[in-house]
C-alpha cells in the first residue's frame, strides 16, 4: 500500500507525517531532510518553496496569497541565504527591485530551510516531491473558505477536525507526545495537511514559471 508523505520545518529540523490509502498513518522527525525523504512514499508534499527566482516575487505565491492572505510569505529568492542579515537583504532588493519588494521576518527566518530543500531538489525529483501550503490545503478542505487563525484555539480545532475527516484520527494524541522534541503544534498539524495533499490533491496555483535550475514554481493543494 503506497504511503503519502507530508513535511514541514520546525526550529530543530523537520517533521514528517505519512498516511496510506487505508488510512494507516504515523509521524516522525529528524534534524535533516534526507532520512525522512528516504521513507517509502508514492508522493510527498513539503511546506517550503520549491523553485526560486533570482529576483522578484513568484507568481504562485501571489496567487495563493489572494486566496488565503498573508499566511503566504512573499519574497523567496535564490541565494537569499547568502546575505549577512535581513537588513542587508532588504537593502539589496529595494535598490534593485524597488521599495516594497523586500522579505519579511517570517521568510528570512526560514531561509536555511529553503536552502535545505533547494539543495536536494531536481526536476526529476519534483515528479513526486512537490510544494504545498497548509493554509491553502485547509482552505480547500473547508470548501474554499478561510478558517480562523491557526494560532487560535478555534482555528486549531477547525484544522484538526478537517484532518480527522481525512483519516488522520491520531493527531490529538500525537500533539501530547511532541513535548521535548521542539515540534510546535502547528508544525505537526501542517505536516499532516501536506500528507493529505500528497495523497489527494489535484489542484495547484502557478506552474507556468520555471526557475534557472528547471524547477516548476507551483503550490499544490
Amino acid at each position: 500500500m503506497p504511503n503519502y508523505l507530508g513535511l514541514d520545518g520546525f526550529r530543530f529540523g523537520w517533521v514528517a507525517a505519512w498516511i496510506d490509502d487505508r488510512g494507516d498513518h504515523g509521524f516522525d522527525y529528524s534534524p535533516g531532510l534526507t532520512r525522512l525523504l528516504a521513507l517509502p512514499h508514492a508522493r510527498a508534499m513539503i511546506d517550503m518553496p520549491i523553485g526560486l527566482k533570482p529576483s522578484g516575487y513568484r507568481c504562485c505565491d501571489k496567487e495563493a496569497r489572494k486566496l488565503v492572505g498573508p499566511a503566504v510569505f512573499l519574497g523567496a529568492r535564490r541565494d537569499l541565504w547568502k546575505f549577512s542579515d535581513m537588513a542587508a537583504a532588504n537593502r539589496h532588493y529595494w535598490e534593485h527591485e524597488g521599495k516594497g519588494m523586500g522579505v519579511s521576518a517570517q521568510l528570512w527566518n526560514i531561509r536555511e530551510k529553503i536552502r535545505d530543500v533547494d539543495a536536494i531538489m531536481t526536476p526529476a525529483r519534483q515528479a513526486i516531491v512537490g510544494e504545498a501550503h497548509p493554509e491553502l490545503i485547509f482552505w480547500n478542505l473547508a470548501g474554499q473558505i478561510r478558517l480562523a487563525p491557526k494560532t487560535s484555539p478555534h482555528g486549531r480545532e477547525q484544522r484538526i477536525a478537517l484532518l480527522e475527516q481525512r483519516e488522520f484520527t491520531r493527531v490529538r494524541k500525537w500533539l501530547t507526545r511532541r513535548h521535548g522534541t521542539g515540534i510546535g503544534r502547528d508544525d505537526l498539524i501542517d505536516a499532516c495537511a501536506c500528507a493529505v495533499a500528497a495523497r489527494d490533491s489535484t489542484q495547484r496555483v502557478g506552474g507556468d514559471e520555471i526557475d534557472p535550475r528547471g524547477l516548476r514554481m507551483e503550490i499544490n493543494y
